[in-house]
């Protein structure tokens, strides 16, 4: 039986792979984390910042809570700080009705052709 190599899952992502994941620009991932305590990413030597799935996770609740929700810097960070789990519920909520709809429309589309 041949020797299969175990699949190596990508745990680091640097701040363009984030911006590209998450579907904003480099420029807001910096400045939300310098305005949000909570999103410290390391740096590596030359200063990059380096980022985590919890962290990406996290870029995606505040991009919910700052462009979808309509909410200033300042009330996202309250929100995060005083109702953190209920928002996480929230937004997994709201994620996953985006899901549905998506389907929905995919099962639409092939229906129509």
């Amino acid at each position: 039986m041949p020797y299969k190599q175990p699949k190596i899952e990508k745990v680091i992502f640097s701040i363009g792979e984030v911006a590209q994941m998450v579907g904003i620009e480099t420029s807001a991932v910096r400045y939300w984390g310098n305005q949000f305590e909570v999103l410290k990413p390391q740096k590596n030597k030359k200063g990059n910042r380096l980022f985590t799935k919890d962290d990406i996770e996290l870029i995606k609740l505040i991009k919910y809570l700052v462009r979808e929700r309509g909410l200033t810097i300042k009330g996202a960070k309250q929100k995060l700080k005083e109702n953190r789990e209920e928002t996480i519920q929230n937004f997994e909520i709201v994620k996953r009705l985006h899901e549905i709809k998506q389907e929905l429309m995919e099962i639409r589309d092939k229906i129509d052709s």
